[in-house]
């Protein structure tokens, strides 16, 4: 298992941080381990799921996300 953190953008409350969560509990592979209003950190099988994958996922929730240090 791998670490991840990721940056997320426009989050606002509970129901955002809920659904962020959603998002991630729905990728194979992966364990959410912390989510709160900008940032949300999991561990992840690299051979079911990637970075890229984790925060498109994210994305498509409505919420622009990215590992944490990237540019965008």
């Amino acid at each position: 298992m791998e670490s991840l953190t990721l940056e997320v953008s426009g989050m606002s409350c509970g129901h955002c941080v809920g659904r962020v969560e959603n998002a991630l509990k729905s990728i194979a592979g992966v364990t959410v381990g912390n989510v709160s209003i900008g940032s949300a950190t999991v561990s992840f099988d690299p051979h079911q799921a990637s970075p890229s994958v984790i925060a498109g996922a994210v994305t498509e929730a409505g919420y622009p996300a990215q590992p944490a240090g990237r540019e965008a």
